[in-house]
């Protein structure tokens, strides 16, 4: 990534690279900032000399890339599987010979071409391939992180003066000389542009150069206007359309060029002067020329561009770009174009999701003419660009509609969504006042928003947990409680009534209203703010009946939803849900490689979720001196910004972690503070299952008793087996002889029918540790042995351990083996290893871990040469076999394909 200010030799450092790349294709995009909101339209310039390959690509990634490009018709397509389609397809092409991939200005990148190319960039580990990316880093915010940078500075002062020299014809005076130097602060382009077109004299006595210099990109951009000025009035007319036309489309060009009068020989003076190459694309000279003729044209010149464009656009294939151009051809206010932006929203977000949707819309805004439909779609622009993760656009819209002839209702929409922004953006407490006001001020206006905004503010109650300033969820769900209900309740109605009761009435009486409410969203379709704005507390509230299999489904549903839409605003907590279900079904790489995932939206979306998934997993890790600082770190960050729920986590993560390395007077301790709060979603009943074990292994009998008797209450009333095998497990602790072991028997039968492979292993675990005590050595061996071999390969090393230092006990030598020394494989080695050992091609592994067949292929090498091993039949041997059962948990937890095996069938991808 070469990263430096306009002008300071980006451009002039790709053409030097690609001077010197004989024997390798080349393939070109640049940003164009007013493409920016039209999602794809960068890949496609990259892409499309590539196309010709697309039918070789495997099934979903074909059409993943073909709707996104519109070749095809379709649903929004799946983020990864685009990016994993552009991996594919470059692949293919760098077969052949190598492949570099030059994006300049990308700056300009819209976000969903962004995100596939950080996703190819990321995953170049084999493949001949070199990409090379220049943005300009004084004047914007980086939007590339992470990747190899080379950050371009301005010459030194010799240096300079010598390029300034070499361009400037006679004695140039001292003192202006000095001024240029100066103000070119080394920008090799100022230096040679400055003083192109200009005497000595005009130089020396002030001319067209300011005393008071503007930014730099405006006196370089006016330079170039110097050149163009000098140009036929057609040749400028021509300059300005390419500058319009973004894409680079030399027919499209033409096409409105001929509406404009210009003819074909126009081309001629441009290209002469060097500002433009018209070819089989058009390409600029430099990114500020297309910036400097656009920026200098009249008003009136743009709309009559922009005019001529929309009427070539083809209204059939490019009805988006039609509307854009449409839009930017209005004189003025034109409510039909405004409403031809609304329906343009929904084809936008078919392709793009919401964040190209929010952009017709705040256009849509900005062409309205009466008044009050102004202020109401500045309210649903806004509505959209908190969804789509863009939480200063959403201020500014709302700033915008509160300027309008505004009713009680809309007045109560904006406090609503002032509310879920503040939400959005920090997971805090000060929303949580803000919902609930806006929820009571509703009630007489518009009882399906008001019930909607109380159920916003219980998810918000639930996230301040201890923390909250001001009414908590007590409060929230009396309220709730006497609202209106509604005739024709919904999904959400259901989830705030058994919520509302659960914090009213208790634990007992809301369960039945609770499981009815999940199976109604995990059963039923969602609509779009159902699956971004409720399905993630649906979820979460399944953690509180303990049903994984409602879980597993709606969790990754609410992950779909997010990835689908382009939620940037949903997709951290999503990631972070879906993160903690693996940690429960025992696949902590999968949980790993969201972790990775997550850190990349994170950065992206500015959002200030805590990294929970990340505190779980390295928890369950079991390394003190990695897991603790961090976990800390956490629980610094959630108690400063008043996020409850932030506690439970990261206590409950503290206790799993000592729990796991057998110290249990401090697992005691933390488990403590979530299970002090028995109502909040999920983490206290696991915490009440830590302290269970911790306080009979510290010696506290009085604290474990206890907590099992409420972990017994709540299970009792869930029903379920993974709560009732859990209660069984740590009931044992409690009871000695026959009861204990038909405790123990009862926990492993009910937990091997859940999803909750980790709990499953643990309570073997238990059992080992007791029959082991008891004497029964051959059958604490059958337990420990089949403990350790699941807590070993999940990756949960502490408690790992524990079953390894109880097999040596028994006097058992525990062979050392690959999932015995993770440390000789990596992590991603070690992973690839075992679905390699399952029968999974090369093919089938790439797709399942979005990456390349060749780098998979390189991955394996790696793997053989540090094993010593040189057929897959010996890697089988080598490696614990996975049975059908922990295979069938996995791919219904969406971490494993069904792939081809003996039976055949196509693989399908699960990004989730």
């Amino acid at each position: 990534m070469l990263r430096g200010e306009a002008g300071i030799g980006k451009t002039a450092l790709l053409n030097f690279m690609l001077e010197r790349t004989a024997g390798c294709r080349v393939v070109r995009a640049a940003g164009v900032e007013s493409e920016m909101e039209l999602a794809y339209a960068s890949l496609h310039q990259l892409c499309s000399p590539l196309l010709g390959r697309l039918d070789g690509l495997p099934g979903p990634q074909q059409e993943a890339l073909a709707t996104a490009f519109g070749l095809r018709s379709g649903g929004a397509p799946d983020r990864f599987l685009v990016g994993l389609a552009v991996l594919t397809l470059l692949s293919s092409v760098a077969e052949d010979r190598p492949l570099i991939c030059v994006v300049d200005d990308a700056q300009w990148l819209d976000q969903a071409t962004l995100q596939a190319l950080e996703f190819v960039a990321r995953r170049l580990a084999a493949e001949p391939i070199a990409m090379v990316f220049a943005l300009r880093g004084s004047d914007h915010e980086p939007r590339l992180t992470g990747l190899p940078e080379l950050v371009v500075r301005g010459l030194g002062m010799r240096d300079a003066a010598t390029l300034l020299e070499s361009t400037v014809n006679g004695v140039l005076d001292a003192r202006v000389r000095t001024r240029i130097l100066a103000e070119s602060r080394g920008n090799p382009l100022a230096l040679l542009e400055l003083p192109r077109g200009h005497s000595t004299a005009d130089l020396a006595f002030g001319g067209d150069v300011e005393e008071v210099a503007p930014p730099l990109a405006r006196r370089l951009e006016h330079e170039f206007l110097r050149q163009v000025d000098a140009l036929p009035t057609l040749a400028r007319r021509l300059l300005l359309v390419a500058a319009a036309e973004p894409v680079g489309d030399v027919l499209l060009l033409w096409r409105a060029a001929e509406r404009l009068g210009i003819d074909a020989d126009t081309a001629a003076a441009a290209e002469d002067a060097g500002l433009l190459q018209v070819r089989e694309r058009t390409r600029f000279r430099h990114p500020l020329v297309r910036s400097a003729v656009y920026r200098a044209a009249t008003d009136a010149e743009r709309r009559q561009v922009h005019a001529a464009l929309a009427e070539v656009t083809d209204p059939e294939a490019d009805p988006d770009r039609r509307a854009w151009h449409r839009a930017c051809a209005a004189v003025g206010p034109d409510e039909a174009v405004a409403a031809e932006l609304e329906r343009s929203a929904d084809r936008a977000q078919a392709k793009g999701g919401l964040a190209a949707a929010a952009a017709f819309l705040e256009r849509a805004v900005i062409l309205t003419p009466e008044p009050l439909r102004r202020a109401r779609r500045s309210i649903d622009a806004a509505q959209a660009k908190v969804s789509a993760g863009a939480f200063a656009a959403a201020a500014r819209l709302l700033t915008t509609a509160e300027m309008g002839p505004l009713g009680e209702a809309e007045r109560a929409r904006i406090e609503v969504l002032r509310a879920r922004l503040s939400f959005a953006a920090d997971r805090g407490n000060e929303a949580l006042p803000l919902l609930l006001t806006a929820a009571r001020r509703l009630e007489r206006i518009d009882a399906t928003l008001a019930r909607d905004t109380y159920l916003d503010a219980l998810a918000a109650a639930l996230f301040a947990g201890r923390l909250a300033a001001g009414p908590g969820a007590h409060e929230v769900a009396r309220a709730a409680r006497a609202a209106p209900a509604l005739p024709q309740p919904r999904k959400g109605d259901l989830l705030l009534d058994g919520l509302a009761v659960l914090h009213t009435d208790g634990y007992d009486a809301a369960v039945p209203l609770l499981q009815r409410a999940v199976s109604t969203f995990a059963r039923e379709d969602l609509t779009v703010d159902e699956g971004l704005r409720f399905a993630w507390l649906a979820a979460a509230t399944t953690t509180l009946l303990w049903d994984d299999s409602n879980w597993d489904r709606l969790s990754r549903r609410h992950l779909d939803f997010a990835r689908q839409s382009g939620g940037l605003s949903a997709l951290p907590l999503a990631l972070n849900t879906r993160i903690v279900v693996h940690l429960f079904t025992g696949d902590l790489d999968k949980a790993a490689f969201l972790v990775e995932e997550l850190r990349s939206v994170t950065e992206a979306t500015g959002n200030g979720l805590a990294p929970y998934g990340e505190v779980g997993l390295l928890a369950l890790r079991g390394d003190p001196e990695v897991a603790e600082p961090f976990i800390q770190s956490c629980l610094d960050d959630v108690v400063t910004r008043g996020e409850g729920v932030g506690v439970n986590m990261t206590a409950w993560a503290r206790a799993v972690l000592c729990n796991g390395l057998g110290r249990y007077d401090d697992a005691l301790r933390w488990a403590r503070v979530p299970a002090a709060q028995p109502l909040e979603t999920g983490i206290p009943q696991w915490a009440l299952a830590e302290l269970v074990e911790a306080g009979m292994r510290s010696g506290d009998v009085a604290a474990a008793a206890v907590a099992q008797e409420q972990l017994t209450a709540m299970a009792t009333a869930s029903g379920t087996d993974w709560a009732l095998g859990v209660r069984a497990a740590r009931e044992a602790l409690l009871r000695r002889g026959p009861a204990a072991d038909e405790l123990y028997r009862e926990a492993i039968t009910r937990l091997d029918r859940t999803l909750i492979r980790s709990e499953q292993a643990r309570a073997r675990l238990l059992y080992g540790e007791w029959l082991r005590r008891e004497g029964r050595r051959v059958e604490a061996l059958a337990q420990l042995r089949a403990a350790h071999e699941a807590l070993q390969a999940m990756g949960a090393q502490a408690f790992a351990a524990r079953a390894r230092q109880e097999l040596q006990a028994t006097g058992e030598a525990v062979r050392r083996s690959v999932t015995a020394e993770p440390a000789e494989l990596t992590p991603q080695e070690l992973h690839i290893a075992r679905l390699a050992a399952q029968g999974l091609t090369n093919t089938e592994i790439a797709a399942m871990l979005f990456i390349s067949a060749r780098t998979v292929e390189w991955h394996l090498r790696k793997v053989f040469t540090k094993l010593g091993l040189t057929t897959r039949r010996e890697l089988r041997r080598s490696l614990p076999a996975v049975d059908d059962r922990a295979v069938s948990a996995a791919q219904a937890g969406g971490s494993l394909p069904r792939a081809r095996g003996p039976r055949g069938g196509r693989p399908r991808p699960t990004p989730s």
